[in-house]
């Protein structure tokens, strides 16, 4: 089954890029970023950014746009079955050259899991340097850590901002 991204949320003043791989069926269904109940990436953001935790998608836009944080996918589009970012076939990346000129203050981009990280590397030739860290990744299929050792991982974040 062919598989879109979704368009960045991108404040244009954006310091801090997240980068997934693709969104998996339960995100897709609902038009959301990470909106598999079971995917930490939003409890971890609002942890991180010292907010009560919302589960309105505007609300979580926000957040992200109150503390120029950019989300997107690492993928334009690609075949998949299922949500297993291991099931990702005939992929394209989305256009970063494009992205990063029109958002120069991004300085850091964080990958959200091996996979992007991989992705990226392989697609994207990157014109000026920019502070890459890969963190594990938020889907509950990344079963190999607990919830506290990621999030803790994760809070690299708030001390970047």
């Amino acid at each position: 089954m062919k598989s879109f991204s979704f368009a960045p949320i991108a404040p244009q003043k954006a310091s801090i890029l997240i980068l997934g791989t693709m969104p998996g069926t339960k995100s897709l269904e609902l038009n959301q970023y990470y909106g598999h109940s079971q995917n930490n990436f939003w409890k971890f953001m609002f942890a991180i950014l010292k907010e009560d935790y919302a589960t309105d998608y505007e609300t979580r836009k926000a957040l992200l746009d109150k503390n120029n944080i950019a989300l997107w996918d690492v993928l334009q589009h690609c075949d998949r079955v299922g949500s297993l970012d291991s099931a990702i076939k005939n992929e394209i990346a989305n256009n970063f050259e494009n992205f990063l000129e029109e958002h120069p203050h991004i300085k850091t981009i964080f990958f959200n899991g091996q996979k992007a990280a991989a992705f990226f590397k392989k697609y994207v030739q990157l014109k000026k340097p920019y502070t890459l860290i890969t963190l594990p990744s938020t889907s509950p299929a990344n079963a190999s850590k607990t919830y506290q050792s990621k999030l803790e991982e994760w809070m690299i974040i708030g001390t970047i901002k």
